[in-house]
């Protein structure tokens, strides 16, 4: 989205930094999108071995210097079609940014398996030369999607709720008394990493059988290519172009809305695993609601209908207790973005 004229400021941008893109969005001062772009993720990001924290050296320096050029590089398209480009110290300009994996309390990634370049790098520091006095907040990237959400999403009026992002891995926030949990260091809500079976697949976080191994996007992918090659995946092959290797969730979906059988199959269980993690979380939360966004929650019905049948089943006490509304985020593949520019926003407020 652009637009030809200036708008009139303040303005308020976040950026969603993900597995596979980097999605951007400036919001006005009510809250309105007027701008967003998006940006590949720079391969190099995962291009580190192990996403083991400790102290980094050149070649993750320069990696992460790849990742600043790629954030830049969207806040400049950004502020170019919204007509006003931030200057240092303007206090009608911030910037959020959300993160993958473990984000501390004071906005450093300490941890991420999927952004293993940044990880134990202050992003902050080294933004900061590019962006002046530009007021900038680092946070989770779940949890910029769950202020999105309960500001003006799916979650909107909620004062208890769990969101939970299915994409290249499982991500959450959670809402307690209105407020996003956060926990002694700021890393609550690293959901996507409950172990879910002690014998399951490796995990990039390094440990073996992570829910998100078995309930991403990601595992989708691989569900799918293992299906196919066992010849139980013909419509969702066919239009990946007949190639296995090329199978990806998004043709698994494609063909499960269209009826396929070994597509359904996929997303059934694909649905069993989901369920499995909100149920453990659950049995911990007691959440009224749960908002379910990411990439897969696109799959709409072909992934809700079999979650929730599934989630019913596997919780405890499901006979004599309230059970937790399952529901699609609202904002979709923005959500992420838009609450990083909303808490880019409260952090402008209270500079000044």
């Amino acid at each position: 989205m652009s637009n030809d004229a200036p708008h009139a400021g303040p303005f308020f941008c976040g950026v969603d930094l993900g597995g596979t893109k980097a999605l951007g969005v400036v919001l006005d001062a009510d809250g309105s999108l007027v701008a967003e772009a998006r940006a590949p993720t720079p391969e190099s990001a995962f291009s580190l071995g192990s996403a083991t924290p400790g102290p980094h050296g050149q070649a993750q320096t320069e990696r992460a210097e790849e990742i600043v050029e790629c954030i830049m590089g969207l806040v400049s398209t950004l502020t170019q079609a919204i007509g006003t480009p931030p200057s240092p110290g303007d206090d009608g300009f911030a910037l959020g940014l959300g993160l993958p994996g473990m984000v501390d309390d004071q906005g450093r990634l300490r941890f991420s398996p999927h952004l293993p370049s940044a990880a134990g790098i202050d992003l902050a520091v080294m933004l900061a030369p590019r962006l002046g006095g530009v007021v900038l907040v680092i946070d989770n990237d779940a949890n910029c999607a769950l202020v999105a959400e309960s500001t003006t999403g799916a979650l909107k009026g909620a004062q208890e709720a769990l969101m939970v992002t299915l994409g290249t891995g499982i991500g959450g926030g959670i809402l307690v008394r209105g407020r996003v949990l956060r926990g002694a260091e700021g890393f609550a809500g690293e959901v996507g990493h409950m172990v879910v079976d002690p014998s399951g697949p490796w995990c990039p976080c390094g440990r073996r059988g992570c829910w998100e191994r078995f309930a991403s996007g990601d595992a989708l992918g691989r569900s799918a290519r293992e299906a196919a090659g066992a010849g139980r995946l013909a419509g969702a092959l066919e239009l990946a172009g007949g190639r296995v290797e090329d199978l990806r969730g998004e043709h698994v979906t494609a063909a499960a809305a269209a009826g396929d059988p070994g597509a359904l199959a996929v997303m059934a269980e694909l649905g069993w695993w989901v369920a499995l993690g909100l149920a453990n979380l659950t049995a911990v939360l007691d959440p009224p609601v749960i908002a379910i966004g990411g990439g897969l929650a696109a799959a709409g019905d072909c992934l809700f209908e079999p979650t929730r049948k599934a989630f019913r089943e596997l919780l405890e006490g499901s006979a004599v207790r309230r059970v937790a509304s399952l529901v699609p985020a609202a904002l979709g593949e923005r959500a992420g973005a838009v609450g990083a520019a909303l808490i880019a926003r409260g952090a402008s407020a209270k500079a000044t």
